[in-house]
């Protein structure tokens, strides 16, 4: 299965410039993905991280892994258009290499355990075949409109 941009975007509620995963090549229903981040220069984040030798934040790098696991649950959700997964935490995060404009992260993302509203997932971000993030994740399922309410 592979999934583009616009599929992508039916399911995921980012949009630009903070949609971070542009293709879905691999779903194994409630218990894994595998998602594509191609890298660019393009990115507004590069102008100041860092000048002359640009590297992606590592909190975009975790970003890219939390959608494209909120991608894979929202798949799950009937009503997903009133649904967001939030992230609540996040543990065993090894930042092994930079990620550079030119790269193509390849995002690996296992569900470990799935309890009513609460997910924990396990991924890996890979460059050219080589680990350079992996985290374990903590995400919720809120409702859209509570959320949106004044002290909810």
């Amino acid at each position: 299965m592979v999934l583009d941009i616009v599929e992508i975007q039916k399911f995921l509620p980012q949009r630009f410039p903070f949609l971070m995963i542009d293709r879905i090549v691999e779903v194994e229903k409630l218990k894994r993905i595998v998602a594509i981040k191609n890298v660019t220069i393009n990115e507004a984040h590069f102008q100041g991280h860092f000048p002359g030798h640009p590297v992606m934040p590592g909190v975009l790098i975790l970003e890219s892994i939390a959608q494209t696991g909120g991608f894979l649950l929202l798949q799950e959700i009937p009503d997903r258009e009133n649904k967001f997964w939030y992230l609540a935490s996040m543990s065993d995060v090894k930042f092994r290499k930079p990620v550079i404009p030119g790269d193509q992260m390849r995002i690996e993302v296992d569900v470990l355990v799935w309890k009513g509203d609460l997910v924990k997932i396990q991924a890996k971000a890979k460059v050219d075949g080589n680990v350079v993030t992996e985290a374990t994740m903590l995400c919720v399922m809120v409702d859209r409109e509570k959320e949106n309410q004044p002290g909810k």
